[in-house]
Parts: C-alpha cells; sequence; structure tokens
C-alpha cells in the first residue's frame, strides 16, 4: 500500500512525462503539486527504494514498469470519476478535479470497474484527456495545440491542458468548449495572439498563453 502523498508523486511524474517526455526535474514535480522541491527529492528517494521510479540526482525521474502501472490506474481512476461528475451528476467542467483528486485514492478495483461499465466505457474524460482501458491502453488521436495553427486553419476543439478552475471559467466566457469548431481569422506576429471564430458566429483575441493549452483537431 501506498500513501496518498506517494500516489499523489506518481501521478505527477506520468502527467509531465505525458506533456513534455522524460526524466521528469524535481522542480517541475514541485509545481505540479504545489509543494518545495526539498520534499519532492525526499519523496523521489522514498520511491526510488520501492523501485517504483529511477531518479538521479540533477538528472530527474522516470517511472518503472511497476509505477507506471500504479501511475495508470491512478490516472484511469481520476478521468472516470471527473467523467462520472460530469455526465451523471452534473458538475461543470471547472469543479470536479479536486473532487476526483480525493475519490481517485479509493483502492476497490471492483468498484473502478463498475464505474467504467456504469459510464459505458468513455476514452476520454471532460478535459478531452484518454481514459487507460482496464488493460491500461489509452486511445490515441492526432491532435494539433491551438497555437500552432495558421491563418485560414479550422479546427474542432478536442482538448485542454490545463485544469485550472479560472482556466476553464474563461473558457467558458469565451464560449471554448470540446467539439466546437474554432478558426483562425488572424495570426498577430507581435505576440503570436490569435483573432477566431468560434462556432457560427462569436470572435475573440485568445492570446498564446491560452491557446497553448487547449488541443484541436484539424478539420
Amino acid at each position: 500500500m501506498l500513501t496518498v502523498s506517494e500516489e499523489n508523486h506518481l501521478k505527477a511524474i506520468f502527467k509531465i512525462s505525458e506533456r513534455n517526455g522524460t526524466p521528469v526535474s524535481t522542480n517541475k514535480i514541485a509545481h505540479e503539486l504545489n509543494t518545495a522541491a526539498a520534499s519532492v527529492t525526499d519523496m523521489l528517494k522514498r520511491l526510488s527504494a520501492k523501485k517504483l521510479i529511477k531518479y538521479e540526482k540533477y538528472q530527474g525521474a522516470h517511472l518503472t514498469e511497476q509505477g507506471n502501472q500504479l501511475a495508470t490506474r491512478l490516472v484511469r481512476k481520476h478521468r472516470l470519476w471527473e467523467t462520472f461528475l460530469v455526465e451523471k451528476l452534473e458538475f461543470s467542467w471547472d469543479e470536479v478535479h479536486q473532487i476526483a483528486e480525493q475519490l481517485e485514492h479509493i483502492q476497490s478495483e471492483t468498484l473502478t470497474e463498475r464505474l467504467d461499465a456504469f459510464l459505458d466505457y468513455p476514452r476520454f474524460d471532460p478535459h478531452g484527456d484518454p481514459i487507460p482501458d482496464r488493460n491500461g491502453k489509452f486511445t490515441l488521436r492526432k491532435q494539433h495545440v491551438l497555437d500552432s495553427l495558421e491563418q485560414g486553419d479550422t479546427g474542432i476543439i478536442i482538448g485542454v491542458s490545463n485544469h485550472d478552475t479560472d482556466f476553464l471559467k474563461l473558457l467558458d466566457e469565451l464560449q471554448v468548449k470540446l467539439g466546437v469548431t474554432i478558426s483562425i481569422l488572424s495570426k498577430f506576429d507581435y505576440d503570436d495572439s490569435l483573432k477566431v471564430r468560434i462556432g457560427e458566429s462569436a470572435e475573440h483575441i485568445i492570446p498564446k498563453n491560452i491557446s497553448k493549452n487547449i488541443y484541436v483537431k484539424k478539420a
């Protein structure tokens, strides 16, 4: 049995690896968990002793096969609970992350499998992240970061990489939602901001710090 803190560190390494590859630096883990780098270093040593990660000072960490299996199960539970909260309990997508952070530590595998079946085996969560199946396999799809598109390009919004509550509330204000069409009307060299049309009519200027966190499928 792992502690909640140990599980959180494994999941943080997994999520950072998803975005940026490995090895994962101590500072990135500290930022992900909003904690001190020194405490992360102590935890990495503990996880390394348990053979859940491989860690070298100043080089970073990556998951072992066993560590990856444990982290994948955590991610699976987290994303299934987020899906349940949005689809069945009508929470908004900006409300579910912290609740799922608590629910993911429930150990019952039977509960996880029944939750998956109850939701009809979803492949993606409300933020567009892939949900691992019971064997740890993900559904992969071709996606592009919104800020990589050029003037005249059109895409379908399929995910976001930032799950911060304030960020998601801002997207709601901009009418940026999964499944919505977004077209690049202009791209400004000065700051890489985008003028976009969202859906049929809404037009907005979207700065780079927003567009770099939105994933689209080119139409």
